[in-house]
């Protein structure tokens, strides 16, 4: 092995994927190693242990505050950048109080940053949009809100759980 190199156990067993696919399904949220192992009718040491290693290697684990609950919302921000500024503009928009999240995304060829963003109201809103309008290298912006959600999936679906 070439000297710096790690090798990583990145295998996964059976038990493995079926245990992430009840760790995955929704409602997403504290699922006891115990009901885990009765569901899957193997002991609880094999669960935690398994468990453990998924946590550590595959999964991210986070809370998110459910901000709508405090009258606040989640907004998106589709922004296209001029002259190759998208790392520029995106530690700026990083540096915002109302950012959360800054990432640079290919596909559509107009869309060169997305930015999650929690906001009060609308005058909140606008301000903050006028504010990246008015950044140096931006040339184009468009937000979006999710107004109301019609169904949730697991957040990676099984059938990519089987592949991997």
């Amino acid at each position: 092995m070439a000297a710096g190199l790690i090798k990583r156990d990145l295998s996964i067993s059976q038990i493995d994927r079926k245990i992430l696919k009840i760790l995955l399904s929704p409602p997403n949220g504290p699922r006891s190693t115990k009901s885990i192992a009765t569901k899957l009718g193997i002991p609880v040491t094999t669960v935690r242990r398994r468990r453990k290693r998924l946590e550590n290697k595959f999964l991210k684990l986070q809370y998110i505050l459910d901000v709508e609950k405090f009258g606040w919302r989640r907004v998106d921000f589709f922004i296209a950048i001029e002259k190759g500024n998208v790392d520029s503009v995106g530690r700026d928009l990083i540096g915002l109080d109302d950012v959360t999240y800054v990432g640079k995304s290919i596909g559509e060829h107009t869309i060169d940053l997305r930015v999650e963003t929690i906001v009060k109201d609308n005058s909140v809103l606008l301000n903050l949009l006028e504010k990246i309008k008015g950044m140096e290298g931006v040339k184009d912006v468009v937000w979006s809100e999710i107004v109301n959600v019609v169904g949730r999936k697991m957040s990676i679906p099984s059938s990519i759980i089987d592949k991997i």
